[in-house]
């Protein structure tokens, strides 16, 4: 079979100690998804760049549809659909406008745009959405949007990068079916992806570590087993081995005999005629870990936002630790540890600032903040990156260093809002691991992810779809209720049950 992208001894640093890329060789077959899969830092994102002619090489070949993307890179882009991380969308401008920029930047004629456009819009879903402000979209949509603007001019080559991050697992599914479907004319499409349900799923799959490839096949070839096929690639990229979380081993409380924590009544925020969250009552019991699960748009950021008092109620009630939040914020908020979405670090502070920020938010100061910011080096283990600016840093160390800010004050409440999003799945598992190890020292949890393996972590889901809770359970009774053997297939049909019962 011929090949789309022939790339030979190909290596690129951006620090003179560590290569991106090293030395590596790979062919991408023509017609074919082929998927690339690994750890923060791999250098999935160099390889994509370095296809598409936006890195310059230190050394070895490439051949992007025969051609050298470097010195042919304007006759590459007229071939070529790019979707780069943070989806390379303009958010002030309407779903109509970002696709009429593209198309122009693509040099698609006049005559044939509106036949184009229409196919796209009524494809993604996004024809009734033409005059909404991209920046204002679900997540998913934006994943929508961002694909179809990367498909117009009918691309030879296709390259996604991280696609589906932070997508719900109904999007993320879309998302493939639209691919599959457009793949007319052997077009060929490289997709990177930190969801192992979705790298099972392509034709080819690569396995990145340290700027080498450590696997190239099929994915059956690894396991054809969903959950079997997560512990290989895990191996492959150096495994995990389970143990305690040095974070929650010098954690401790200070005593209460608070049976609820978390306490949400009669929750609604409302604007206009639309109801983002709609008559959301629940109580989250001391020590427990709580997952709110659903679709993008189905409410959930927004009731996290209420609960940590950022979004003030259109009716309803939250207490943090017996205080409500409305009428006593300051004292509400001092029981919270919050990691918001994109983990809510300062890019250009480095990782003192940042801890030193923190601290000072949640109310230390003096001896007793240094020394709090003292362990928290040790026992993340920063102590190397210290001085670095975080947008410098990888995803799953900037987790790691959200973590460690969101806990600096040892609050008894830690509210996770897609707190894993982009992350690789060995730092996905030591997160996990301090999860639940805080979780055993008593500290009470509330979380939201899109990866449905996670999901069974939490001791009990509530399953969020159109502002409304449509189910409540451990994750065994939600599976139960669902006929489902994984959560994967029980979050898809609740919703899809939730949909035709109107």
């Amino acid at each position: 079979m011929a090949e789309a992208v022939q790339i030979e001894n190909l290596s690129v640093s951006f620090d003179k100690n560590i290569k991106a890329l090293d030395n590596l060789s790979l062919d991408i077959e023509k017609g074919r998804i082929t998927g690339i899969v690994g750890a923060d830092s791999a250098g999935k994102t160099t390889l994509l760049r370095s296809i598409t002619g936006l890195i310059l090489p230190d050394c070895g070949k490439i051949l992007t549809l025969n051609l050298n993307p470097v010195l042919k890179r304007d006759e590459i882009n007229k071939k070529l659909g790019y979707m780069p991380q943070k989806f390379g969308l303009y958010e002030d401008l309407s779903v109509r406008e970002n696709l009429e920029l593209y198309a122009r930047l693509k040099e698609i004629p006049e005559e044939n745009k509106e036949e184009i456009f229409k196919k796209l819009l009524n494809f993604t879903n996004l024809e009734p959405f033409q005059k909404r402000l991209a920046g204002r979209l679900s997540g998913g949509m934006k994943q929508k949007l961002g694909l179809a603007c990367a498909l117009l001019g009918s691309p030879e080559l296709l390259v996604l990068d991280e696609p589906s991050v932070g997508v719900d697992p109904i999007s993320r599914k879309e998302l493939m079916k639209m691919v599959r479907e457009l793949s007319f004319n052997d077009m060929t499409t490289v997709w990177s992806t930190a969801y192992m349900d979705e790298a099972q799923s392509f034709d080819m799959c690569v396995v990145m570590d340290r700027g080498k490839i450590i696997f190239k096949g099929k994915p059956q070839e690894l396991s054809p087993d969903k959950q079997e096929f997560q512990k290989r690639v895990i191996e492959l990229m150096g495994g995990y081995k389970e143990h305690n979380s040095p974070v929650a081993k010098d954690f401790d409380l200070e005593d209460n005999d608070i049976k609820f924590p978390v306490e949400a009544i009669n929750l609604e925020k409302r604007y206009g005629d639309f109801y983002a969250v709609r008559n959301n009552t629940f109580c989250i019991k001391k020590g427990e870990i709580f997952g709110l699960l659903g679709p993008n748009g189905a409410g959930k950021s927004t009731s996290f936002k209420m609960m940590c008092g950022l979004i003030k109620p259109t009716s309803g009630k939250a207490r943090i630790m017996n205080t409500d939040i409305g009428e006593n914020p300051t004292k509400a908020r001092s029981y919270i540890g919050y990691m918001a979405q994109k983990f809510s670090l300062y890019g250009s502070l480095d990782i003192i600032q940042n801890l030193d920020f923190f601290a000072s938010v949640y109310g230390l100061s003096g001896a007793k903040k240094k020394e709090q910011i003292e362990k928290t080096i040790e026992i993340f283990e920063l102590e190397p990156y210290l001085k670095r600016d975080t947008k410098e840093l990888s995803a799953g160390f900037k987790q790691r260093l959200a973590l460690a800010c969101a806990i600096l004050h040892k609050p008894p409440v830690l509210f996770l809002d897609e707190p894993t999003s982009g992350v690789d799945p060995i730092a996905r598992m030591e997160f996990w691991s301090h999860i639940k190890g805080l979780a055993q020292k008593g500290v009470t949890v509330m979380v939201t992810t899109h990866f449905m393996d996670e999901a069974e972590y939490c001791d009990r889901i509530s399953l969020f779809f159109k502002g409304e809770t449509i189910a409540t359970g451990t994750p065994f009774e939600l599976k139960e209720k669902a006929g489902a053997k994984d959560m994967e297939e029980a979050f898809s049909t609740l919703i899809e049950r939730s949909q035709n019962n109107g």
